[in-house]
């Protein structure tokens, strides 16, 4: 059975009775829940009782006034929408109302249709703004960057990058197997810079048949083709002043690919049986598996679209090139799957996930932590719950004898674990930083900056005379 939904719960600040209960009984008739209070002190005792959806207040009232009010809530409950009414409209106080951060401003004799839209554009902007704030929480965690998770140097420098490109428009393009999480890192772009307020739309581009996807992306009009009964906007104007997230890209069929290139240019669409072009404000993340490069040599992708796309090229690295991170995704994987519970991965399952390939990354891995769960007969997972096939060992036998099994042994951090294998990986290219880097994912500025702290460290540890 479907849990109801809660009811919306707006707050009504008037010094009117008739107001107050016309509004009341408008909002019940409609599902929402009405609280009635007749000036600025009662409406600011309740906000700091509890949080509502919406506060609708009357701007000229006995006391303090409407816009007074509505600076003492921006500071008390800073994402709580506030809608301004009067029956003395007037541009400039319309102005001083929105300059103010009222979310709108509606004039009395109201109709319910006018006060519905606004309760229901201010109902969607607090949906966003709390999503905004869990995830501005969520990037403050340690070892994560929104819902990221990983401390090795390939994703510190995918969390570098992502500060840097969010309060830009450009196009990003994100390159990485699949189940490494690319729309994780799409979305995380999109809610961490200047178009977090606006929609993230994301689309698959190998879900639906050509003719589907082009009137998913650009929309049509009324009668374009059997069954269009009504005209439909697409996704392009539905994240107009956000992010439009094309997840594979490079199974996107060639015809398609030249009109997305013309809309990339012109910045308008053309819906499908329309003559008029709309224009779009979009910032457009592409996502693939695939090489774009290989495809373009093979004539299955438009190398002028790829170059389009490819203005911030941001690449995803396996979760085998990353072993150090698979202890911090299988704990949060097991928080995930099992809040509340005192669930804990041995030793000896968590050595069995580092040696494990995940060929299908971060996906597969919290797959098996949530198939483990269910398996285990109590709250610690241990190597007979991790259900792999035979043959999927994946690692060579000694790696747990030697590198795994000395971390083990001295319970080393998660960056001195990541020290040790860099510095094992060093020894394997006889010292050689290009090849090192190759192996690890990471940049070659990464080993020498690693380097430089080691350097300073012990420099440090000279001058206390450890």
């Amino acid at each position: 059975m479907s849990e109801t939904p809660t009811p919306r719960q707006v707050l009504v600040v008037d010094d009117d009775p008739l107001i107050r209960e016309t509004l009341e009984d408008w909002l019940v008739e409609s599902g929402i829940r009405a609280e009635l209070v007749a000036d600025a002190d009662a409406a600011t005792s309740a906000v700091a009782e509890r949080e509502f959806d919406a506060v609708l207040s009357d701007i000229t009232m006995p006391g303090r006034s409407g816009m007074e009010l509505l600076a003492e809530l921006r500071e008390l409950r800073p994402g709580t929408p506030v809608i301004l009414m009067t029956g003395f409209a007037s541009i400039d106080s319309a102005v001083d109302a929105m300059r103010s951060g009222a979310f709108d401003y509606i004039t009395k004799p109201f109709r319910l249709d006018a006060v519905m839209a606004s309760l229901e554009r201010a109902f969607a902007f607090g949906e966003l703004e709390r999503e905004n704030a869990r995830l501005r929480r969520a990037v403050d965690r340690s070892s994560s960057f929104g819902d990221l998770i990983g401390e090795s140097p390939a994703m510190r420098e995918i969390y570098a990058l992502i500060r840097k490109v969010a309060s830009s428009t450009s196009n990003v393009l994100i390159t990485g197997e699949s189940g490494t999480g690319k729309e994780v890192v799409a979305r995380t772009i999109h809610f961490s810079g200047v178009r977090a307020g606006r929609p993230f739309v994301p689309i698959n581009c190998t879900a639906m048949p050509e003719g589907l996807l082009e009137s998913e992306l650009v929309g049509h009009v009324r009668g374009a083709f059997t069954g269009a009964h009504a005209s439909k906007q697409g996704l392009f104007e539905e994240a107009r002043g956000g992010t439009l997230f094309l997840d594979e890209i490079g199974d996107m069929p060639p015809s398609l690919q030249a009109k997305l290139l013309r809309v990339l240019q012109d910045r308008e669409v053309r819906p499908v049986g329309g003559t008029k072009a709309v224009r779009v404000d979009v910032r457009i993340i592409a996502a693939t598996h695939q090489d774009l490069r290989a495809r373009i040599e093979q004539g299955g992708f438009r190398k002028d679209l790829f170059y389009r796309l490819n203005v911030i090229p941001l690449r995803i690295p396996p979760l085998r090139e990353r072993p150090e991170d698979i202890p911090l995704l299988a704990e949060a994987f097991l928080r995930r799957h099992a809040p509340g519970r005192a669930a804990r991965i041995s030793p000896d399952a968590m050595v069995r996930l580092l040696r494990h390939p995940w060929e299908g990354n971060a996906r597969e891995l919290e797959n098996a932590i949530e198939r483990a769960l269910v398996l285990t007969s109590g709250d610690e997972i241990d190597t007979a719950d991790l259900a792999f096939e035979a043959g999927e060992s994946g690692r060579a036998d000694d790696f747990e004898a030697t590198l795994l099994g000395e971390a083990f042994r001295q319970r080393l951090s998660v960056r001195e674990l990541t020290d040790l294998y860099t510095e094992r990986v060093l020894a394997e290219c006889g010292g050689s930083k290009l090849e090192a880097a190759r192996i690890l994912g990471v940049n070659r500025r990464t080993l020498y900056r690693r380097e430089e702290r080691a350097a300073a460290d012990g420099d440090a540890r000279e001058d206390s005379g450890q």
